[in-house]
């Protein structure tokens, strides 16, 4: 059974990945929009790993023995003034992720938690892999996509992206 404290950060942790596939969901619908269908693909991918994220959390809760719960989830309704808005968006997005996760492994560090911790080790390793993931999409677009060919061949590159489902094991 885990501490009451950490069940909740779980809970809303949960409810943030949740947001994440939203955010994502809405970014891939301007992309589409926008005719950019590799950048709209890359997005539909980070959609499919948040919702694996999603599942991972609820299992270790229900593991545990703790309640889920699933709150509503706030849209995102940003409207992009140009392309690499969203990009820039996602990385902000990622970068708090990574320090929701970081709380609660903290926090369970500090409880001695140490089941929570070794559970949490693989999210700190995957937020590290999205955000350079991010980071460098962000930078790839400033380099190579200023142009209207530019931005065609790193569109046709992102189009090739699939989605590998995840595991926790290392």
């Amino acid at each position: 059974m885990l501490k009451p404290e950490i069940s909740t950060l779980i809970n809303d942790q949960i409810n943030k990945e949740l947001f994440s596939t939203y955010l994502y969901l809405h970014i891939a619908n301007y992309y589409t929009y926008e005719n950019l269908l590799g950048f709209a693909n890359w997005f539909n991918v980070q959609v499919q790993e948040e919702l694996a994220h999603v599942r991972f959390f609820i299992q270790y809760l229900q593991d545990n023995g703790e309640p889920v719960s699933l709150n509503a989830v706030e849209a995102d309704n940003t409207v992009f003034q140009n392309f690499i808005a969203p990009l820039h968006l996602a990385l902000k997005h990622e970068q708090s992720v990574t320090a929701s996760i970081e709380n609660i492994y903290a926090v369970a560090l500090e409880k001695k938690d140490f089941r929570t911790t070794q559970f949490l080790d693989w999210f700190i390793k995957e937020q590290a892999e999205e955000e350079k993931n991010t980071e460098d999409l962000v930078k790839r677009f400033q380099l190579f996509a200023t142009d209207g060919k530019g931005l065609y061949l790193l569109d046709t590159e992102l189009a090739a992206r699939t989605f590998i489902q995840p595991t926790l094991a290392n």
